[in-house]
């Protein structure tokens, strides 16, 4: 996923009222403009961090700017919670994840379970509907983990129970942990901070519903899926990749 055109480089001010946020451009301007993040983005929000913004022209956008990319630790994260069904979609379709890319079909936001919506259905090919949930992931503790969630999210926990419906309803369901951040090597659920999404995750894990974390390599130019990394929980083997990253 190419930026186009290119973002803009500005320094973070604040973010609040979760939509949005206060910024310094490089010309000495200051911006208030759109994050696309509704999560609490714990770690990204350091007052004087450089950011990343793309601009848009139109005259019915409220802010010009949203914010896409913030630097933590001279590692670039992507925050835009839009773009991982997308990046979660090409890698699938270069291969990276299992045998999904023999899917003729990919649709996106399609309705399922209790007023929900699938982020991508694959189907055709003679195999069964597989319904995909991707979550995007962006908060790490420790050096090469990455986690989530970084806060509650019940929501979470509810695709969840859905996926597993899919399951006892004769389709093939995964989870997706999109990783927009290159500095991670391992994934795992931050228990402590959400422990009845751990509960839900090992019940939908026991009840036939696959995992999967794909890491992106971040840039400020584009974003793009390279590989899968291990889950590091309980009932989950490590994941071997059927091919190369694009390291």
């Amino acid at each position: 996923m190419i930026f186009d055109p290119p973002l803009v480089p500005a320094r973070l001010i604040q973010r609040y009222k979760r939509f949005l946020f206060d910024a310094v451009l490089a010309s000495g301007e200051e911006i208030t403009g759109f994050c696309p993040n509704t999560g609490s983005m714990r770690g990204l929000t350091a007052p004087g961090s450089n950011i990343w913004l793309s601009q848009h022209q139109s005259a019915a956008r409220k802010y010009r700017y949203a914010l896409e990319l913030v630097e933590v630790d001279g590692h670039l994260v992507g925050i835009n919670t839009a773009l991982p069904n997308a990046l979660a979609e090409e890698g699938i379709r270069k291969g990276l994840i299992d045998n999904l890319h023999l899917y003729p079909v990919i649709k996106r936001e399609q309705r399922y379970g209790r007023n929900s919506r699938i982020d991508l259905l694959l189907s055709g090919g003679g195999m069964p509907d597989t319904y995909v949930e991707v979550k995007n992931v962006h908060f790490t503790r420790s050096p090469g983990l990455a986690e989530f969630p970084d806060t509650v999210t019940s929501r979470g926990a509810k695709h969840l129970e859905e996926l597993g419906d899919m399951v006892d309803a004769g389709h093939r369901a995964i989870m997706i942990y999109l990783v927009q951040r290159h500095d991670c090597d391992r994934f795992r659920l931050s228990g402590d901070l959400d422990p009845a999404y751990g509960v839900a995750f090992r019940r939908a894990v026991a009840r036939g519903v696959e995992a999967f974390a794909l890491k992106c390599r971040v840039g400020r130019d584009e974003i793009a899926p390279s590989g899968l990394i291990p889950i590091d929980e309980p009932g989950i083997a490590t994941l071997r990749q059927r091919v190369s990253t694009t390291d």
